[in-house]
C-alpha cells in the first residue's frame, strides 16, 4: 500500500476520464493495457484514502454526434442514447480492471441497465464513496443532448465533491492552441471570470458554468504522465486550476 507523503489536498474527488483515456493514441475502441494503467493509477490514488467518483466518456467508441449530424436514418436523440450507452462499455472495462488489482468498485448508470449496473441514486453513490469504493457513473445524465463534461459538473454538485478533475491529452489551459501557436502561455492557475473573457476552452459552457456558479474548482492535466492523478489530490502542481480566486 502506497504512503502518504503529504495532506490531501481534496478529500472527496470528481474525476472525468475522457473516451481516449481507454484507447491508445490516436486509436478506437478499447486497450485493456491503457485501461489497467489508469486502473492502478487510480488504486495509488484510493489508497491515499480518497472518495472518488468517475465519468467516463465515450468517443473512443462512439460518439452521438458523429451520427446526429447530417444522416436521417438515425434519430439525433437516438445517436445521444447511443453514446451513452459506449460509456456504460466504458465503465465495464474499468471496473473489471479496478477489481482485478483489489480496489472495490461500483458501476452506477443514469440509464437503468440493472443487469451489469446500479441505478445512479445519489445518497448511495454518496455511502460507496464514505466506504472507500469507488464508484464509476457512466451513461452521463440519462438524457440526451448534454455533454459528459455536464453530467460530471453536475454529479459534482450532486455528491459535493471538492474538485473537478478532468484528465486529458494536454498538460494544462493555454492562451491559445499550443500546437498552433508554441508560444501560448500555459495557465497554473486562472480564474473562472478570466476563462469567461478569453474565451478559454476548457469545458463546454454548460458544464463550466455548473462548476462557477457553485464554487466548484476545476483542474486540468495530462493523464497519460504516470502519477499525474495522485500529484493532483495531493495538490501539487499539475496542470492547471480554474476557481475563484482572482489574484
Amino acid at each position: 500500500m502506497a504512503q502518504q507523503s503529504k495532506p490531501l489536498a481534496y478529500k472527496r474527488v470528481l474525476l472525468k476520464l475522457s473516451g481516449e483515456s481507454f484507447c491508445r493514441d490516436r486509436q478506437g475502441g478499447i486497450s485493456m493495457s491503457e485501461v489497467t494503467r489508469i486502473a492502478e493509477e487510480i488504486r495509488d490514488v484510493v489508497e491515499q484514502g480518497v472518495e472518488l467518483a468517475i465519468v467516463c466518456g465515450g468517443g473512443n467508441i462512439l460518439r452521438g454526434k458523429q451520427f446526429s449530424e447530417g444522416s436521417d436514418a438515425i434519430k439525433p436523440a437516438t445517436a445521444h442514447y447511443m453514446g451513452m450507452t459506449a460509456t456504460v462499455i466504458n465503465g465495464l472495462a474499468l471496473q473489471d480492471a479496478l477489481e482485478h488489482i483489489g480496489v472495490a468498485t461500483r458501476l452506477q448508470s443514469a440509464i437503468r441497465m440493472d443487469s451489469v449496473a446500479e441505478p445512479f441514486i445519489r445518497r448511495r453513490c454518496i455511502r460507496h464513496l464514505e466506504k472507500g469504493r469507488v464508484v464509476i457513473l457512466a451513461g452521463g445524465t440519462g438524457s440526451p443532448y448534454v455533454t459528459t463534461d455536464t453530467a460530471a459538473a453536475l454529479r459534482a454538485r450532486e455528491i459535493e465533491a471538492d474538485v473537478v478533475m478532468k484528465a486529458t491529452k494536454v498538460d494544462g489551459i493555454y492562451s491559445e492552441d499550443p500546437e498552433e501557436n508554441p508560444h501560448a502561455i500555459r495557465y497554473d492557475r486562472i480564474s473562472f471570470q478570466d476563462v469567461l473573457s478569453q474565451r478559454l476552452q476548457v469545458m463546454d459552457v454548460q458544464a463550466f458554468h455548473h462548476c462557477m456558479e457553485h464554487n466548484i474548482p476545476i483542474q486540468i492535466f495530462n493523464f497519460q504522465k504516470s502519477g499525474n492523478i495522485l500529484r493532483a489530490v495531493l495538490g501539487e502542481r499539475v496542470g492547471s486550476i480554474v476557481d475563484g480566486d482572482t489574484e
